[in-house]
């Protein structure tokens, strides 16, 4: 079944933890293993799995995003967020992730992430579990 839930994020770039909502739909769901799909319906925003426990991991990531793909350059497109579509293009819009005894299957120190790069906004993002 697909289930949506929506993230407002505050600032022009962060991350998001999203692995509780995500574990919670699971849980809803009743799924206890198999598979689960996250997906985001926007260009401008990611989805990533990396390091919850640290949050100077996600401000390294925006860092060095930040550094790979400036917010202004040579870029052609008018709207002035080509950076943000970029770096959503590198990140992904999708994830296929484990699901273990009810939950996402993720290791020690990893969390799910929405990565906003054109905020604040109100994102959706839906679960096929």
């Amino acid at each position: 079944m697909l289930y949506e839930f929506t993230v407002q994020s505050s600032r022009r770039e962060e991350f998001i933890l999203i692995t509780g909502e995500i574990n919670r739909i699971l849980a809803e769901a009743g799924m206890k293993n198999g598979s689960c799909t996250v997906f985001i319906p926007h260009t401008t925003a990611a989805v990533t799995v990396n390091e919850c426990a640290d949050a100077d991991v996600a401000a390294d990531l925006l860092a060095f995003l930040a550094r790979l793909v400036p917010a202004s350059g040579a870029y052609r497109h008018r709207e002035g967020n080509s950076d943000a579509h970029i770096k959503a293009a590198l990140l992904g819009t999708s994830l296929h992730l484990i699901v273990r005894e009810g939950k996402l299957d993720l290791g020690t120190w990893q969390g799910v992430f929405l990565a906003e790069f054109d905020g604040p906004r109100r994102r959706k993002v839906k679960v096929w579990a």
